[in-house]
């Protein structure tokens, strides 16, 4: 079926729906019609307050104000997750958006590290890392750099259910529909199996050429509807399920997510400027609900103001997140647990491939075909990387740890493992988000420590590479007692002109 898209129609709203709508309505203003259908009878998620640093550049292409941004959905600033007992109980370390040192052509900074610790000159990686030096001082600011030593990437945490309703607002004011209704039937064309139009329960009835499928984990058009099949990963991410609950806010408010490790699963801290995101993911095979439930209120650090909510979730991926005339987005597409806050990061990137891939006259098997090959990849690098934090464990308190630790893994994480292990060497894939100093960071804090290094690290002498290595953390320390609190940035930066 080839055919002018002149109307998208967005099925769902939240925050998948709404970044759709805007995002379409933005870029093709003037090229087609936006309409979204959804109803106030069925509640949202609306827990994914983590992002990472891509964030920016989707509130960028809106054109949206940061500071009203920050305003708007109670957002603080993301630097960095901090992963607590996921290697032993009393380890941590951290996953920041930086980079440590300063790298140069042919041989990252830690290579140069890993020779002087295999020489017993023990130091801390992350301490050239100027992310963590602020998580850990709990300070932020928007530095305007020419060097990349002090360049300090950030993500957002924010409020998604006020997220929603701020994207809701602007996508409105630029000419999107929103259509309140129940949908009650699906309709398609006997030919093509393209959908052409959904009917309400109030009986009105949207038509549409093209539709996004943004009615949550139900799959309203991509899974009930058209039927398209899911590929389930479980038996790699054992957690089915989670449970949410926000609480008061911190006297200070933290510049970083933490994620906690538990006997069978893992508990959230997002910090946000009215009050707090918390909640534990797990697996029902190891926890009851009433286990969960009395894990996760018994280690909160601030008063619950809610009560606690079950969110059960199968982990994997539609098999065709585009079918037909139907992309899935966000949930309806598929579902990865959220340990390195990548849910809404897949929302953005669905929208964005879509864009780049817009059927201009018409939905043609090479578009398809390519957005499913791109959407399989970016899905399985995704929870590859997830599974790694798993896989690499080395916990023995616990079925649930000995488990994830002796399970079978894809086999690129064993690859990734075994040359890093081996000299150091990370390599990067096409559509991985999850740039070298990420696998780094969660290898090193995991245990796996390089046996060897490049060979231009033993271009120094003894006496050089520790200077090197002290003139490196001078360096990044050097605008730390410029930077002001994390606090003092929001209070500044957010506030009202």
């Amino acid at each position: 079926m080839k055919d002018k898209i002149r109307k998208v129609v967005v099925v769902g709203g939240g925050t998948a729906g709404w970044m759709s709508a805007a995002l379409l309505k933005r870029v093709l203003a003037g090229e087609i019609d936006v309409e979204l259908v959804e109803s106030e009878d069925i509640g949202i998620i609306g827990v994914g307050e983590a992002t990472i640093p891509p964030i920016q550049l989707f509130n960028s292409v809106l054109g949206l104000d940061e500071a009203e941004f920050l305003r708007e959905t109670k957002a603080s600033i993301k630097l960095a997750i901090r992963f607590d007992n996921w290697r032993a109980e009393g380890d941590s370390y951290y996953h920041t958006f930086g980079a440590p040192g300063r790298s140069q052509a042919f041989c990252h900074f830690h290579h140069f590290w890993t020779r002087a610790q295999l020489a017993g000159h023990k130091t801390n990686l992350w301490e050239y890392d100027l992310n963590y030096l602020c998580a850990e001082a709990n300070k932020f600011a928007k530095l305007q750099v020419n060097d990349q030593v002090w360049e300090m990437p950030y993500a957002y945490h924010f409020d998604a259910s006020l997220y929603g309703q701020y994207l809701r607002r602007y996508s409105e004011k630029l000419g999107v529909v929103r259509t309140e209704g129940l949908i009650e039937q699906v309709k398609v064309d006997s030919e093509s199996g393209f959908v052409t139009s959904l009917v309400l329960k109030n009986g009105g009835e949207v038509s549409g050429d093209f539709f996004i499928d943004c009615s949550g984990a139900r799959g309203l058009l991509i899974n009930q509807k058209l039927e398209t099949g899911f590929e389930d990963w479980s038996h790699w991410l054992p957690c089915d399920r989670a449970m949410a609950v926000p609480s008061e806010r911190f006297e200070k408010t933290l510049p970083y997510t933490r994620s906690i490790a538990h006997s069978a699963g893992w508990q959230w801290r997002i910090p946000l400027q009215h009050r707090n995101g918390n909640g534990l993911v797990y697996s029902s095979n190891y926890y009851s609900d009433d286990e969960a439930q009395a894990i996760l209120m018994g280690n909160l650090e601030s008063n619950a103001i809610a009560e606690p909510k079950i969110i059960p979730f199968r982990t994997g991926r539609v098999s065709k997140q585009w079918n037909r005339n139907v992309v899935a987005v966000g949930l309806s597409s598929g579902f990865l647990e959220p340990l390195e806050s990548t849910s809404i990061h897949l929302i953005q990137s669905a929208v964005v491939r879509l864009l780049t891939l817009f059927p201009h006259a018409g939905v043609t098997p090479q578009l398809t075909d390519e957005y499913n090959r791109q959407s399989q990849f970016e899905y399985e690098l995704i929870r590859d990387f997830i599974i790694l934090h798993y896989h690499l464990n080395e916990r023995d308190d616990s079925q649930f740890w000995r488990d994830v630790r002796n399970m079978d893994v894809p086999e690129r994480i064993t690859e990734k493992i075994d040359l890093f292990r081996s000299n150091g060497t990370l390599t990067k894939d096409d559509l991985d988000i999850f740039l070298e100093p990420s696998w780094l960071q969660v290898m090193l804090g995991q245990g796996v420590m390089p046996q060897d290094y490049h060979p231009l690290a033993d271009t120094l002498s003894d006496a050089q590479l520790k200077e090197k290595l002290a003139n490196t953390k001078k360096t990044k320390m050097q605008p730390m007692p410029e930077i002001p609190s994390h606090d003092e940035f929001l209070a500044m930066f957010g506030k009202a002109s």
